[in-house]
């Protein structure tokens, strides 16, 4: 007789699992209601007419950076070369194009296209200004050439950047070799 109340007990808690579940199911989820404020005006339908920032309606209008140069910029940066042109470009710094000018420069110096090879170091040094690789090896190409003044000035520059650097040895070889022969 015991038996079969447990039987009797857990049939009973099985089908009150069931319908709990079921009844879980299928009914419908809670509603979040947020509070609105009855004294805000309606939203406006801008489908129509989209604010637009030429008649002052944008709010980026009002946070809009002015980033012109000053007036005598040009008269204070001559270096920037730009004079009265209307440009205002640069290059941005990036290594990794660097890089790549540096390694087809190595190439075109294989190749012996000399010309093809000063363009892309100095291409490297317009990505990366003051890489003393490409510093160097425009030093190399430029003195491969013949101009002794372009090579001299960066085999100097290579060596105030790395004076201890991988090619220092070189550099100074060639900076004297380069007076040794001026001197004659």
């Amino acid at each position: 007789m015991g038996v079969k109340y447990r039987y009797l007990l857990l049939a009973i808690i099985f089908c009150a699992l069931t319908g709990f579940a079921a009844a879980q199911e299928s009914a419908p989820p809670p509603v979040e209601q947020l509070p609105t404020d009855k004294s805000a005006p309606p939203p406006k339908d801008n489908a129509k007419a989209p604010p637009r920032s030429d008649n002052g309606e944008s709010s980026s209008a009002d946070t809009r950076i002015d980033i012109s140069p000053p007036k005598d910029d040009a008269k204070a940066h001559p270096e920037a070369g730009l004079g009265d042109s209307d440009v205002n470009e640069f290059t941005p710094y990036n290594p990794m194009k660097a890089m790549k000018s540096v390694e087809v420069g190595d190439w075109y110096f294989k190749q012996e296209n000399y010309k093809a090879a000063i363009s892309r170091y100095r291409e490297a040094l317009e990505y990366k200004p003051h890489d003393s690789e490409a510093t160097f090896k425009l030093a190399e190409v430029l003195n491969k050439t013949g101009d002794v003044p372009g090579a001299t000035e960066n085999y100097e520059e290579y060596l105030k950047l790395m004076p201890a650097g991988p090619y220092a040895k070189k550099a100074k070889q060639a900076l004297e070799k380069i007076r040794k022969n001026s001197s004659r």
